[in-house]
């Protein structure tokens, strides 16, 4: 696809993309108040084609950021509350047994909740492990398969799950693979005061926000194609998997810190975010190129959730995003400490 466009065609592919992002966030910052990270983070997960869990206590607002957003992009939402008793098949879906008029018994598809652009998988952590891996198909390879049958998702298809932070009663961890999964894992945080003042004037007044269609299904595949486009250099590339290397103990690259603390390391699929989320980060930047600090402003969505720490973190307490810091501080982002000319 490179070599069909022009460089004036791919200009003014940017320069739409540029546009059409910021008015998406500004129609969703109609009804969500602050938050400007978690949606950023959602919306790159969402060009890269990936999908996001975004973690916080109940209330802060991450269901609306959902919703508001498959309004302004006219896309099909469907909403699952997990729940300890949902099984697989309430999210999948089912064959179930019909008579036509003929009196002949036959089974039919009846497609779940899974059928849809956006699923909002609300407090996927309140379900059981057996409930939660009914998605890992679905969030890596788009499709579904039901008695033998596989059923294709129709893109574009993002999971959006929350999760109430662990320490909470009724709460399962997600298993590795499905953590793995998510392109972003983002944290959400309590409001500041002048934004607990502005939400209480936009929930407890008279205060309707008709949001916008800005994009559509048609716009995010085409944005997916140009983000694959963007270039990324050699000595970026290599950063990148220094990083991820970084987290993995008895590497060359592994930090003090990570040696002491940490027991598994990220999977490629975290060089993978690096990449895709940095590449969108120098679009938003209006270059076609992508930077140290590209990588390095979505390290912390794309790493946290993929190292698991070993007994001495956990007892003192340690988190992964100080490794994370204690990661970039460590790691160069050049090995022979030139970089190179631009």
């Amino acid at each position: 696809m490179a070599n069909k466009l022009s460089e004036k065609d791919v200009s003014a592919r940017v320069e739409e993309f540029q546009e059409k992002y910021r008015r998406i966030k500004e129609e969703i910052s109609r009804m969500i108040v602050g938050q400007e990270d978690i949606i950023d983070g959602i919306l790159i997960s969402l060009f890269c084609g990936g999908h996001a869990l975004l973690e916080g206590i109940p209330g802060l607002g991450k269901t609306s950021i959902i919703k508001s957003l498959g309004e302004v992009l006219s896309l099909d939402t469907s909403r699952v509350q997990f729940t300890p008793d949902l099984m697989p098949a309430d999210i999948i879906g089912t064959n179930i047994l019909l008579q036509d008029e003929q009196g002949k018994r036959l089974f039919q598809f009846q497609k779940g909740p899974l059928f849809a652009n956006i699923v909002l998988a609300d407090e996927i952590n309140r379900a059981t492990p057996k409930t939660q891996s009914a998605l890992l198909e679905a969030m890596q390879e788009q499709r579904i398969t039901v008695s033998g049958k596989t059923h294709r998702l129709h893109p574009p298809f993002i999971v959006l799950a929350t999760q109430n932070p662990i320490e909470m009663e009724g709460t399962y961890p997600l298993p590795e693979a499905q953590m793995d999964r998510f392109f972003f894992k983002l944290l959400v945080e309590y409001p500041s005061v002048e934004q607990m003042s502005e939400i209480l004037d936009k929930t407890t007044c008279d205060y309707r926000a008709d949001l916008k269609k800005v994009g559509d299904s048609v716009f995010i595949e085409e944005a997916k194609e140009l983000i694959r486009l963007v270039p990324l250099a050699g000595h970026v590339k290599d950063y990148c998997v220094r990083l991820t290397q970084a987290t993995r103990p008895g590497t060359e690259y592994s930090s003090a810190m990570a040696e002491k603390y940490i027991r598994y390391g990220s999977s490629p699929r975290g060089a993978q975010s690096l990449v895709m989320g940095g590449k969108v980060k120098a679009l938003l930047a209006e270059r076609f190129n992508v930077s140290f600090e590209d990588i390095q402003s979505v390290v912390q969505p794309s790493l946290r959730h993929r190292i698991i720490l070993n007994f001495e973190g956990e007892a003192e307490g340690i988190t992964v995003e100080s490794i994370l810091d204690d990661i970039l501080a460590h790691t160069p982002e050049v090995v022979d400490g030139k970089k190179p000319a631009s």
